[in-house]
């Protein structure tokens, strides 16, 4: 009975840091989304973020299906986490006035 506890306990502990890494970003987002400016945001940073998040989802649930095992805590971090991100890149590259790499590329490429 006290291994059922402790399984129950430790799960509550991964939600609820799930939750908190999950919510990180929202506060950003929601600032994002109600100024429609991106600028001080970080090109690099976004998506160096972003793949940290793609890469470490991947192996998360390789793992979790070779062993049979799910960590839906984890799932719920990773996968909230890449939703704020398509809308943090999105912004990036709708709202910035400063010229980010993506825009200086196709300058090069296009000319335009």
């Amino acid at each position: 009975m006290a291994k059922f506890f402790e399984m129950v306990y430790n799960e509550i502990i991964g939600w609820i840091g799930s939750i908190f890494f999950a919510i990180c970003a929202l506060p950003q987002a929601i600032h994002t989304f109600r100024t429609k400016k991106s600028d001080d945001l970080s090109e690099m940073f976004l998506w160096l973020w972003f793949w940290g998040e793609v890469f470490t989802l991947s192996y998360i649930l390789y793992s979790d299906f070779i062993k049979g095992t799910y960590h839906f805590p984890l799932y719920f971090n990773y996968i909230f986490n890449l939703f704020l991100l398509f809308y943090l890149i999105y912004a990036k590259y709708t709202y910035s006035k400063k010229p980010t790499v993506l825009r200086a590329l196709k300058r090069k490429i296009f000319g335009k």
